[in-house]
């Protein structure tokens, strides 16, 4: 059927190797028989199989007449032109639009009629078109209408470009400055120098400013003379240099500095006169200050008394809330159960109940007696009377009052490394030791170890109680001997958060010190220093 068309190698020269869209539409057929590769790929498709099995696009000419009488009409017209060229917008399958030149030659032969029809992509002279539009849009709004005159100028001198500014500055309406010489811009009696300079700039062009700590000035056409600020810079266009001027009217920076002089003088006199009034007025105000910065002193003294107490306050109405109503309803409870008891069978149970009425009574009257402690504490009623103390046989007696306390399998171990006599107040380290003892047994859980730690050395007692309980955690270590603080971790469990205060308050009272380390669910180390106040041991 194509005996007469080109030769294979011809054919495979013109469809496979060529980057544009090439095809051959059968007139009769009303369709595409071949399309090159790369014409698929431009409309799409992945292959010449894929475009020819798409209807719409294989008996399209790549203009999509919209019936078929417009395609008949499309296709007469083509039949009777040698050649057929149209530019387009297409769509290819993808959804993608590129801009295209379509060239369709008519091509007779004795058995049938053809087209063959090949679609130059023009997306990158569009691009490019689009680019320069855009150029010259930029040019437009950066040249022509800044807001600073501009003037661009030649080798020789000669005015090539001016801006609408530059043009109004210098009074030359239109163009009436191309081609003149940049010289006659210039004040007469400067203009031969201002060559020497043009020719200097032409030898070593470079972007500065003009002046150097000198006034500059421009000539209008009319003649009059006005200041400017004057920078320069450069480029090249078919290897010629092309200067360009930035040119400022700075009339009014002007007067503004020559009114600024005339101030000056004003200024100074009235400043010699305010110098002594300031004088006499800073001797007023530091005395003002100084009594100022006293009030400050004390009222912020007082703020912060006030902002502690106000936290005080809260913790305590907190504290008191809870511990208070635990032991007092479990009285209430028991008072009630003991009711329902009259029978003497029934002791048992009225033993138990009074039991926890006792048990809560003396947990009250120890939140009282902390509370107490602290008051006596704050008044300065208590303090260290030192005598001599058998170490070994009070921390031995501490540990065994403190046995009723013990959950199932804990256990209190004792290892003391010093001299049986210390001279210390036998009454606040006994309170202390029954302090830490009772927190260490409390916060620690069941079959732990409790160790009472100590050492005498250089006139100092060192002891230390160490468990194996929840911990505490760093933030709350700094807060730990404030009053009615309590750990986040242990909110759940009875306590005042007194305790480690009053701690705190004996251990200054003795003269020591007092320090905690722990970490989360790995246990406590309270650590107390003491000094013996000079005594010997015996």
């Amino acid at each position: 059927m194509y005996s007469n068309l080109p030769s294979v190698n011809l054919t495979e020269l013109l469809f496979e190797q060529s980057d544009d869209f090439i095809g051959l539409y059968d007139v009769q057929l009303a369709q595409f028989v071949r399309v090159n590769q790369a014409g698929a790929h431009m409309a799409g498709f992945a292959s010449e199989q894929d475009f020819l099995r798409d209807a719409a696009w294989a008996r399209s000419l790549l203009i999509f007449p919209k019936t078929d009488q417009q395609r008949a009409e499309l296709i007469e017209t083509i039949q009777h032109s040698e050649r057929y060229e149209q530019e387009i917008e297409l769509r290819s399958q993808d959804g993608s639009h590129f801009w295209g030149l379509l060239v369709i030659i008519p091509i007779n032969d004795s058995n049938s009629s053809h087209f063959l029809v090949r679609l130059i992509n023009q997306g990158r002279l569009h691009q490019a078109e689009r680019e320069l539009e855009q150029s010259v849009q930029r040019y437009e709004a950066v040249f022509t209408n800044a807001t600073i005159g501009i003037i661009v100028s030649d080798r020789s001198g000669q005015i090539v470009s001016v801006n609408q500014l530059a043009r109004q500055l210098l009074g030359y309406p239109g163009d009436e400055l191309l081609g003149k010489s940049i010289d006659r811009l210039v004040p007469t009696e400067v203009s031969h120098y201002h060559a020497r300079l043009r020719q200097s700039f032409n030898e070593n062009p470079q972007v500065r400013s003009m002046g150097h700590n000198r006034d500059l000035h421009a000539r209008r056409k009319d003649g009059s003379i006005f200041p400017v600020e004057v920078s320069l810079s450069y480029f090249r266009m078919d290897d010629e240099l092309y200067a360009v001027a930035y040119l400022i009217d700075i009339t009014f920076k002007k007067e503004a500095e020559r009114e600024l002089l005339a101030h000056r003088d004003r200024i100074e006199r009235l400043n010699a006169d305010l110098e002594q009034k300031v004088a006499d007025r800073t001797h007023a105000l530091m005395n003002t200050l100084e009594q100022l910065e006293l009030s400050k002193d004390e009222l912020a003294k007082a703020l912060t008394a006030e902002r502690e107490l106000g936290e005080l306050k809260s913790r305590f109405v907190s504290m008191a809330s809870h511990e208070f109503r635990t032991p007092l309803t479990t009285i209430l409870t028991s008072a009630t159960l003991i009711e329902k008891y009259p029978n003497s069978d029934q002791q048992d149970k009225r033993q138990k109940h009074l039991q926890r009425i006792r048990s809560s009574v003396n947990h009250l009257n120890d939140i009282l007696e902390e509370f107490l402690s602290v008051g006596r504490l704050e008044e300065g009623k208590i303090t260290a009377n030192s005598v001599a103390v058998g170490l070994s046989g009070l921390i031995q007696e501490v540990v065994s009052d403190m046995q009723g306390m013990l959950k199932t399998g804990q256990t209190i171990q004792i290892d003391l490394a010093c001299s049986d006599q210390v001279w210390l107040d036998p009454s606040l380290l006994r309170k202390i030791l029954v302090n830490l003892l009772s927190n260490a047994i409390k916060y620690s859980g069941d079959h732990s170890t409790v160790v009472v730690q100590g050492s005498c050395a250089d006139q100092l007692l060192t002891l230390s109680v160490i468990d194996q309980g929840v911990g505490i955690s760093k933030e709350d270590q700094e807060h730990l001997f404030e009053r009615f603080f309590r750990a986040k971790n242990v909110s759940n469990t009875p306590g005042t958060g007194l305790g480690l205060h009053i701690v705190a308050r004996y251990i200054d009272l003795m003269g020591g010190t007092v320090t905690l380390n722990s970490e989360l669910n790995q246990g406590t180390t309270v650590t107390l220093t003491l000094p013996y106040e000079n005594h010997p041991l015996n």
